[in-house]
């Protein structure tokens, strides 16, 4: 028998809930969380049901949100209120089991195989027998799912979407299911007839560049793509097509990890799709500075030390994707960081171009063990690494904004553009393996 209860959880409409919650007459309204359409980041970020029916979809500018629906209410994100509201949920989470891994603000996944917390009795049949195969039966499934998923609403007038599965690549499949406040089960005993049928999309991690590669060779659902030949798969994926072949299987086993278990990290980065492509070198440089002070930000945050690699991602207007790497000094700094990613840029990209968006990252942490250098020992270095530990207090203490490069000083917009604390991140690695770069 497979003994695994794995609940993915997953909150409708985050954004536009919470804001709801804070400002209670927009209720039933058509509802979007935007950027600042005067700041050049109007696009939506998140939206009602209402406006769902509108079909406005994350990402839209204001003006085409509006042209859709021109009754749309537009309001500001409160990150800090949707950090909140997402302790709170994961608090309830808590109550259930300590095995708890996060995935976004919005969502997680919660192992309950062998909790012995708060669930009430069960008065019905939980397993059943087929063919000398035991299973757990959907119906107790289903009441272990409805119990989460209503207990967040009941206690925060939050609804969320529960799927219920033997795997976490499975549960968040059937969260997606029935949304929203909705809760799918994919047991054991069901899953090829739920999932097998499903477009090769809905899989976790299949984005549109490798929807494409998958359908053009024939998988065009989660059943073909598990029938398919290992070695064909291999030849075109690599070892992401491996990882792929296992979920669509239902042999993902993943762990859930424990609410407490920070993995380590293996990169820092943050990257930034632009309402309006960057068409010159100024413009790069300005955002590769603007994603490099949240980067190094992060690092110094993180206490890894220095990194020694410095990744460039690219995404041109037509969706083509680049990464390129380079090997640097070990540095912390946000100007080295920037410097580097923008050599590394000029190295690959000439005139004319139109850039999407852009991301930075950097990798390779030497822990705070490494060699001195000359630099080092003659004090710029640590000056340096000193006064941005130094911005880093003053943002902390008077706002991003208070304190700037001076690249930035004629980019009012861009002054007030805090990546670090506006983005929220989700993993860029799942089961070990590097996922590639998706839209």
């Amino acid at each position: 028998m497979n003994k695994k209860i794995i609940i993915h959880s997953d909150l409708n409409n985050f954004y536009a809930s919470v804001e709801r919650k804070l400002n209670p007459s927009l209720f039933g309204l058509p509802l979007a969380v935007c950027g600042n359409a005067e700041e050049r980041k109007g696009i939506v970020l998140a939206k009602s049901e209402e406006a769902k029916r509108f079909k406005i979809k994350t990402g839209d500018t204001v003006w085409q949100a509006k042209r859709k629906c021109p009754d749309l209410v537009v309001v500001k994100p409160h990150f800090a209120e949707y950090m909140k509201y997402s302790n709170k949920v994961r608090a309830i989470y808590a109550r259930f089991t300590d095995l708890i891994e996060g995935y976004g603000i919005d969502e997680c996944w919660l192992d309950i195989s062998k909790s012995t917390k708060i669930f009430p009795k069960y008065n019905g049949q939980k397993t059943l027998v087929e063919n000398g195969v035991e299973y757990y039966t959907d119906d107790y499934l289903r009441f272990l799912g409805d119990e989460i998923r209503n207990t967040v609403k009941n206690e925060l007038n939050l609804t969320v979407s529960v799927g219920v599965s033997f795997n976490k690549v499975y549960a968040k499949l059937g969260s997606d299911l029935k949304k929203p406040d909705g809760t799918s089960v994919i047991s054991a005993k069901n899953y090829k007839n739920i999932v097998f049928g499903l477009p090769v999309e809905d899989l976790l991690f299949v984005g549109k560049a490798t929807k494409q590669k998958l359908v053009g060779m024939g998988y065009n659902t989660i059943g073909r793509l598990a029938d398919a030949n290992d070695d064909i798969i291999h030849r075109v994926l690599g070892k992401f097509g491996e990882t792929l072949l296992k979920y669509a299987r239902g042999q993902d086993d993943e762990p859930v990890r424990h609410m407490d278990d920070c993995r380590e990290l293996k990169s820092i980065g943050n990257s930034q799709t632009f309402a309006q492509d960057l068409t010159n070198l100024n413009q790069v440089k300005k955002m590769l500075f603007v994603l490099s002070e949240s980067v190094a930000a992060r690092l110094r945050e993180a206490e890894l030390g220095k990194a020694n690699t410095v990744h460039l991602w690219v995404r041109d207007s037509a969706l083509n994707g680049f990464n390129i790497q380079k090997k640097v000094r070990p540095t912390l700094l946000c100007g080295e960081i920037a410097s580097h990613a923008y050599d590394i840029f000029c190295a690959n990209f000439a005139q004319p171009f139109n850039i999407r968006a852009l991301g930075v990252t950097v990798s390779g942490f030497d822990k705070g063990i490494s060699q001195i250098t000359l630099d080092e020992t003659a004090g710029n270095y640590q000056k340096r690494e000193k006064v941005e530990r130094t911005v880093d207090e003053i943002r902390k203490k008077y706002g991003y904004s208070k304190l700037q490069r001076g690249v930035m000083v004629n980019d009012i917009i861009e002054m007030h553009d805090d990546i670090k604390n506006s983005h929220l991140i989700k993993p860029a690695k799942f089961d070990g393996v590097d996922l590639p770069d998706e839209e």
